[in-house]
């Protein structure tokens, strides 16, 4: 049977974590986990009417260190670093001053709007135009960054917002922009990240759905990693069986985990 290996995980070191790092450690075995990589929000709020404020990195490090205890559970150091077009110089400096296993690359801020909870990020557009509008940023910030994230978070993020009747992504119809997405990651190395919050979001998909994650294979992308999106125990490793079960489906046969920013990939066990 497959230990799990869950490669996004937030504490309450992150604006909206419940759990603290030390209630992970001690609920990974009961939940079949052998290896967490913390991940904790880092995003640039400047400009946004909001009370939240940009991680201190620092601070989350001599945290994490504090408590890690590899004779328990083995865990990584990483981050979910929100991007940006207009803040690559600030993310870069980041990354290059904290010795990070691992780094996803995520859109939560796009146009300057929080989509969690600025919905004026959709007035106006219909649900084409809103997850367009998206996607075309997040295919600029595949071509601006490089050295700044390893996978891609939860691809098709947009969908849990908006308040659209229908909100999966169907790949024909966005074709096109998913696509250069797609060709742009494989060609830079980068990997994309199955996040199984999409369950809890009641999307009956992970993150992204599975017609992506065909399609970034079919390109001939290799680097896929397994993540909960947790902020509470309760969450970790959860529907990591719905993943392997459409991951053989797929004929997939390993996934990645970073250390030291660079992937290890981990045979799948039957």
């Amino acid at each position: 049977m497959n230990k799990y290996k869950d490669s996004h995980v937030h504490t309450n070191i992150s604006h909206d974590g419940i759990s603290t790092i030390d209630e992970y450690l001690q609920a990974a075995s009961k939940r079949n986990v052998d290896e967490i990589t913390f991940t904790e929000h880092y995003d640039d709020y400047t400009g946004l009417q909001t009370n939240l404020k940009t991680l201190d990195v620092k601070k989350y490090m001599e945290e994490y260190l504090k408590h890690k205890n590899d004779k328990v559970l083995k865990t990584n150091f990483g981050l979910e670093i929100g991007l940006q077009p207009d803040i690559k110089k600030q993310v870069s400096g980041i990354v290059k001053s904290y010795p990070l296993d691992f780094v996803i690359g995520s859109s939560h801020i796009t146009c300057k709007k929080d989509m969690a909870t600025d919905k004026s990020f959709f007035e106006g557009l219909t649900r084409k135009e809103a997850y367009l509008r998206y996607f075309r940023e997040v295919l600029e910030n595949v071509k601006i960054y490089k050295e700044e994230f390893d996978v891609y978070g939860h691809l098709d993020y947009v969908v849990r917002y908006g308040g659209y009747d229908s909100k999966k992504i169907e790949y024909n119809e966005f074709k096109e922009i998913l696509d250069s997405i797609l060709s742009e990651l494989i060609k830079k190395d980068k990997g994309i990240e199955i996040n199984t919050s999409g369950f809890r979001y009641g999307l009956s998909s992970a993150h992204p759905n599975i017609d992506i994650i065909k399609r970034y294979i079919e390109l001939g992308g290799k680097i896929i990693t397994i993540g909960s999106d947790a902020h509470k125990v309760e969450h970790l490793a959860e529907n990591f069986d719905k993943v392997y079960e459409f991951l053989e489906y797929l004929n997939v046969h390993e996934i990645a985990v970073f250390h030291n920013r660079k992937p290890e990939f981990i045979k799948i066990l039957k």
